[in-house]
């Protein structure tokens, strides 16, 4: 069977060249940014109440059967809904919640339909948002964006009047960028409908008021909280100790649920409880005694504890930094182990290589080649597809060679026989 080096090069370059990128390609997954989540729908508002009703939109309305436009969020990690549909949307580092309006509508000619039109509404106003009417009315549109903040707070709303005419249609407009609060949304419109228009003269037009209302609320998805040393400023991990004291950070997560108690040790060796209390973000803490601070997230259920000894007991030190309970800790110490300022333990040099060689017990094989397995099971695909590109070419070298060396041994066959032939002849001649 004749083999066909060049074929087979290029079916391995390829097969190599497939599994080198269908890596990445995997292991980038989706964007949780491009997540986009719509909101609101329009209802009859009436005729000049304040677009205060709230009537479905029925057959033989001029805005039955068609949408104005959409508003959507995008720039969040998840979604959460509670019973009345009310979204929560969850951000994480990094993070940009924002509102978006996509306008799908000429308006001047509604749902393609000339007599409908988005009317200038000059005695507009909104009686849920509180705003009052006026000189220069609603516009041809007008957008409100209020806040409620984590104190329950309700701010003065934003509004946005004329809105429809500043924004280009089958575009997403953003609206505004969004951090942690409850918010209420609501565009409110006036729809002119004129069939009966005599050279530009309108007879009889009919017009009516819609608004596009909805709410939602932004949260941190996380539950994290930033204890800090009051002395150096350094951030206090979980474990850590220090001796002036710290104070707590909650980067900006007002809606965290933050406890700290406060325990120190009796002389009877038993923990008294001292003080269990709610904290405040920027809150110090000086007192001696191992605080354990928790914080919880109510939206997602998730809880974070941290565990902080302030004071200069090196006992207690080294029980909040390493873990063992107060008895092994002054048994070690008994033994000759010391406490450093950051609560490890410390043994005299003689102690720490009896330790060392305790540590190459075959105890701790399994551990290693556990970590050398785990290691193993994380090699990159670049160097398996490199060792096998390797292996391949390997393999073509000794298959050409192999060929060539076929092809030589023929060659010099061929000689010999040619040889044998033309002295055969040469005797013939002779005789």
């Amino acid at each position: 069977m004749k083999l066909k080096v060049p074929s087979l090069l290029t079916g391995i370059l390829l097969l190599l060249l497939a599994c080198w990128v269908a890596y990445p390609a995997r292991a980038e997954g989706a964007d949780s940014s491009s997540q986009r989540y719509s909101l609101g729908e329009a209802v009859n508002a009436g005729l000049d109440t304040g677009y205060a009703e709230n009537n479905t939109i029925k057959d033989g309305d001029p805005h039955f059967g068609w949408r104005l436009g959409r508003f959507s969020v995008t720039g969040f990690t998840s979604v959460q809904r509670d019973s009345a549909d009310h979204p929560t949307f969850l951000k994480t580092s990094g993070d940009q919640i924002t509102l978006w309006f996509n306008l799908e509508q000429d308006i001047n000619a509604l749902n393609g339909d000339p007599i409908l039109t988005i009317f200038d509404d000059e005695n507009g106003y909104d009686e849920r948002m509180q705003q009052q009417r006026e000189k220069k009315g609603f516009g041809r549109g007008a957008l409100f964006v209020r806040q409620t903040n984590y104190e329950n707070d309700q701010g003065k709303p934003l509004h946005y009047t004329n809105y429809l005419v500043g924004i280009e249609r089958g575009a997403d407009t953003q609206v505004q960028l969004f951090e942690e609060g409850d918010y209420e949304v609501a565009l409110d419109y006036e729809i002119k409908k004129d069939p009966r228009n005599l050279l530009g003269l309108s007879i009889f037009p009919e017009y009516h008021n819609y608004t596009i209302r909805f709410s939602f609320s932004v949260r941190n998805g996380n539950a994290m909280i930033f204890p800090f040393d009051i002395s150096t400023g350094a951030e206090l991990t979980n474990s850590s100790t220090t001796d002036k004291g710290f104070y707590i950070d909650l980067a900006k997560s007002r809606y965290l649920d933050v406890y700290v108690k406060r325990e120190v040790l009796t002389d009877s060796g038993e923990w008294d409880t001292r003080s269990n209390e709610v904290a405040r973000d920027g809150q110090q803490y000086t007192d001696e005694g191992v605080y354990t601070i928790t914080a919880a997230n109510p939206t997602t259920g998730q809880t974070t504890s941290k565990k902080i000894y302030v004071g200069n007991n090196g006992v207690l030190k080294a029980y909040v930094s390493t873990g063992y309970s107060i008895d092994q800790i002054k048994d070690q110490i008994a033994q000759g182990a010391s406490v450093s300022d950051d609560g490890s333990i410390v043994w005299p040099a003689t102690s720490q290589a009896s330790e060392d060689a305790s540590a190459e017990a075959p105890a701790d094989t399994g551990g290693s080649q556990q970590s050398t397995d785990a290691a193993d099971a994380q090699v990159p695909v670049g160097l398996i597809a490199g060792g096998l590109m390797a292996f391949a070419i390997v393999v073509i070298f000794v298959i050409v060679r192999r060929k060539q060396a076929n092809i030589l041994a023929v060659g010099a066959g061929a000689g010999a026989a040619r040889d044998g032939v033309k002295s055969q002849s040469e005797g013939d001649d002779a005789l």
